[in-house]
């Protein structure tokens, strides 16, 4: 059995490049960032065994702690309880209401429980290390690194940021996929999902209003519009002299085989999600509306049904089903998700290629407009079809 790694939200790649710049402190505080990283990594092996005792239920309850720079968290001090008042400390404020609205969102969307479903207690670190580059969830708490101040901000300052983050507590407490390859990015797609649904939630935005970006707020403060990952277009999150251009495939003509090795992103779990990412988008955009009421509903139904070593495949198929489970076979809301896996150049299992070829729009596959488009068309022509039904049954109920 592999032992699953604490679940970084700065891929390895990223620090890397950040390893290549000319100023020292930069690539020192990169350096310092993959070193923790590593030895984390190691702690993260012993923990596992007694996680299920350390998650103790207590009704999604907050704790913020202020680790003051140091790079253990035995020494953390109290910084704000769940009944307390707010701190003078902004990472510390920051940090407790991402993790309710994470939680709250959960709680309302999905009626689940904190993130094990039982109550588990959320306790959050910050001020971890000295120019931490990173935010992770270990398997029982969210810890947050200041950033060095040029390249990355306070990691807690960002909504989306702590929603991925604790949506791998979910992951690990559902399906449980297998941190590597195929199934790593699926869990990795899972966490910038339904982080972005955190933040699209709490400004109520619909599908076509949100940015679609993963960690805006604290990515290169110096550098306007760009993101460590975008759902709406993977491969153009980002594009500067700093990190060269983000290399995500957004269909799997373009999957990138990687070795699945720490330093290989296992297998590129952090680079590939940007396929399963593009498809829950055109899904989402598909059905139009709140992406949560939809498309998130689907996505976080296969995840409770998927098995741990998932791959892109098999859970398109599921997601698939679970549309038709949940809105009808045939409904409008299924003909997305199968435009939308088109999109990215997958094939949903039993259904005849000419059949998703044609939801796809014009032999427009993988073209976001014409998938767009023609999902919203599909879901106008259901409800003019109800309406219709809906004036015939009340004439028949005249005579």
């Amino acid at each position: 059995m592999r032992t699953r790694p604490i679940n970084c939200i700065i891929p390895p790649y990223i620090l890397d490049k950040l390893l290549e710049s000319p100023d020292s402190d930069i690539r020192q505080a990169a350096l310092d960032t993959l070193l923790t990283t590593a030895r984390l990594r190691g702690e993260r092996a012993v923990r596992a065994s007694i996680a299920g005792a350390a998650a103790t239920p207590g009704d999604g309850r907050r704790t913020i702690f202020d680790c003051d720079e140091a790079a253990s968290l035995r020494g953390a001090t109290l910084a704000r309880t769940e009944d307390g008042p707010a701190s003078s400390d902004t990472a510390v404020n920051q940090a407790f209401d991402g993790l309710g609205l994470t939680r709250d969102f959960y709680q309302e969307v999905f009626h689940r429980n904190s993130i094990d479903d039982q109550g588990m207690r959320l306790d959050g670190y910050v001020h971890f290390d000295v120019q931490f580059n990173n935010a992770f969830w270990d398997g029982q708490q969210m810890v947050f690194g200041d950033g060095d101040g040029q390249e990355f901000s306070n990691l807690a300052g960002s909504l989306d940021v702590i929603g991925h983050e604790l949506t791998h507590g979910v992951t690990e407490n559902t399906a449980g996929l297998e941190y590597h390859n195929q199934s790593g990015a699926l869990n990795e797609s899972i966490s910038d999902v339904f982080g972005s649904l955190v933040k699209q939630w709490k400004l109520k935005q619909t599908a076509e209003e949100a940015d679609w970006q993963i960690g805006a707020d604290v990515w290169t403060p110096g550098i306007t519009g760009d993101a460590l990952r975008s759902l709406k277009a993977p491969g153009q999150a980002y594009n500067n002299p700093q990190f060269g251009k983000d290399p995500q495939p957004d269909r799997m003509s373009k999957f990138i085989h990687l070795p699945d090795t720490p330093r290989g992103d296992s297998g590129g779990v952090h680079i590939n999600s940007g396929i399963p990412n593009k498809a829950f988008y055109l899904a989402a955009v598909g059905i139009g509306g709140f992406a949560w009421e939809g498309a998130g509903r689907i996505w976080y139904d296969a995840l409770r049904a998927s098995t741990a070593d998932a791959t892109f495949q098999d859970f398109a198929d599921t997601t698939y089903q679970k549309a038709g489970d949940l809105f009808g076979v045939g409904s409008s809301e299924q003909a997305a998700v199968l435009a939308a896996w088109a999109g990215v150049e997958v094939q949903i299992s039993g259904v005849p290629k000419a059949r998703a070829f044609a939801v796809s729009g014009n032999g427009a596959v993988g073209r976001e407009d014409g998938l767009a488009a023609l999902s919203r068309q599909l879901g106008e022509l259901n409800a003019k079809v109800s309406g219709l039904a809906r004036d015939i049954a009340a004439l028949k109920g005249d005579r």
